[in-house]
């Protein structure tokens, strides 16, 4: 092979060597530049996830349902200090509470507190609870077996006279009912509809009574 055939081939190597190397410059200065480019994508979206999951809980939160922690034993039998629910904040918006539904409600005398009861009473009925014990509905016994212990004729509060619910009124009492700060007693009274948080749905602790709170 003549001197001349092997520089050209030697130009031509070289050639190729310097479009490699500038191919090689050039990806590496795209990969540079987009490597800030594919951090602030990701970053992104990882607040736009955020941002959903806050959205989300504070919209089951507010309106669906939300955890709650029982304390105190004026729900016994039925629940116990330390039993953790799952509220349900969203039946009724669709429906008015029912008799013996368990309901939270907040406590008027003490910010951040709430209480948890069952509903005797319905808006309109007349409640009262005679020397015996026997709660009267409208004159009539109430058919119930919720009650762990009898009425104590001291424990009848208000009730040992005649109260007339309002139209959007509920009467509520806890099933421990000689252990139990409820609607026989001035402080707490009859529960407006407005001020129910919601119904006592889901026992989720102790796993052992995992469940739904049915009436």
């Amino acid at each position: 092979m003549s001197e001349k055939k092997i520089e050209e081939n030697n130009a031509k190597e070289e050639q190729a060597q310097d479009r490699a190397m500038q191919e090689q410059s050039t990806q590496e200065e795209k990969k540079k530049t987009e490597e800030p480019t594919n951090i602030v994508k990701e970053i992104l979206s990882f607040v736009g996830y955020l941002a959903v999951v806050v959205v989300l809980t504070f919209l089951i939160i507010t309106y669906i349902g939300q955890r709650t922690q029982v304390s105190g034993n004026s729900m016994n039998p039925m629940l116990s200090n330390g039993d953790s629910l799952i509220v349900d904040k969203i039946s009724y918006r669709f429906h008015d509470p029912e008799r013996f539904d368990i309901i939270i409600f907040p406590y008027e005398y003490q910010e951040k507190t709430y209480f948890i009861k069952r509903i005797i009473g319905l808006p309109g009925e007349t409640v009262q609870i005679e020397a015996d014990g026997t709660i009267l509905i409208d004159g009539e016994p109430l058919d119930e077996s919720y009650g762990l212990e009898t009425i104590e004729e001291d424990n009848r509060g208000m009730a040992e006279e005649p109260i007339h619910l309002g139209d959007d009124e509920y009467f509520v009492m806890g099933d421990n009912r000689n252990n139990s700060e409820d609607s026989r007693f001035y402080d707490v009274g009859n529960i407006k509809r407005e001020r129910i948080v919601g119904r006592a749905w889901v026992r989720i602790w102790p796993f052992s009574s995992f469940g739904i709170l049915k009436k």
